[in-house]
């Protein structure tokens, strides 16, 4: 078994809730918060999903419950957290993960797929950080809050827009949660997860349905690079959860991806230039 950290090990016996756990990032964070003696509310818009990964934590000899959760409607997340608190009393630790990837130029992109893309990738963070709060701090103890940004949210990609545009949401609204509850003088900490390149589902033919049928070349080049140079999930999640209980706001998977893309960006924006894609994602499309 993995090591466990002594910032971990603050985690140990708390509830941890996250959200698009049934599979991917999110199903590997809820397993390593299995490992680390947390109760973990797995929760998907799949019941079936869910339910897997949470048998699967409890296989393991962790603690577990599945609840179907879409994350898209505020409600559902409003009914989660008071689900949470009245049945386990706190939750020590939110990680607002669920997410979809979606492909296409934004003019061909289906009316509904450009809702879903905005209302999970962002709403669901937003709406999941205003359901828990409240309550977070009502308990004056201390929380973990993590939200799924994106080596993204420091980049452009043609094609790629409606994904990368909720990544850069989601990036300044959690830098701005990090001052309120600065301003707050709150014990919740708040963590910004930019994964690099890890071997997940997100780009499976599967997952886009719905998007313009432009993008089914991007999505396979996607997938066959992510299955190619990609890091293990697992191996990515493990760096992930020991940054969120280090309390650190920048956690990276592979550090010099993300270093590359921020140096891009500061560049752009110090000169004033047009937009231009980095160098490494210019291969994509021509690939394409």
């Amino acid at each position: 078994m993995d090591s466990i950290s002594d910032a971990e090990k603050k985690l140990q016996g708390g509830v941890a809730v996250i959200t698009g756990a049934g599979a991917g990032i999110g199903a590997s964070l809820a397993r390593r918060a299995g490992t680390l003696g947390m109760t973990v509310i797995v929760t998907d818009i799949s019941t079936s999903r869910a339910s897997s990964v949470a048998q699967s934590i409890r296989e393991a000899g962790g603690k577990a419950e599945a609840m179907t959760v879409d994350v898209s409607q505020p409600t559902a997340l409003d009914d989660l957290a008071r689900t949470v608190f009245d049945k386990y009393g706190s939750a020590r630790l939110l990680i607002n993960n669920a997410g979809i990837e979606t492909l296409g130029y934004t003019w061909e992109i289906p009316t509904a797929r450009w809702e879903a893309t905005l209302n999970i990738n962002i709403h669901g963070v937003v709406h999941g950080c205003r359901a828990f709060i409240p309550k977070m701090l009502e308990s004056g103890e201390e929380c973990w809050i993590a939200n799924l940004a994106s080596i993204g949210g420091f980049s452009v990609m043609p094609t790629q827009t409606a994904y990368i545009m909720t990544k850069h949401a989601v990036q300044s609204f959690t830098e701005c949660l990090f001052l309120e509850l600065q301003l707050k003088k709150s014990k919740i900490s708040v963590s910004s997860v930019t994964p690099g390149m890890l071997k997940t589902s997100i780009f499976d033919e599967e997952a886009g349905k719905g998007e313009a049928e432009e993008g089914s070349g991007l999505r396979k080049t996607m997938h066959d690079m992510m299955a190619g140079y990609g890091m293990d999930v697992d191996e990515g999640c493990r760096k992930i959860m020991r940054g969120i209980a280090e309390k650190r706001f920048w956690i990276d998977t592979q550090e010099e991806m993300t270093e590359s893309a921020i140096q891009h960006r500061v560049k752009f924006l110090l000169e004033r230039r047009d937009p231009e894609v980095h160098a490494s994602a210019r291969g994509l499309l021509e690939m394409e």
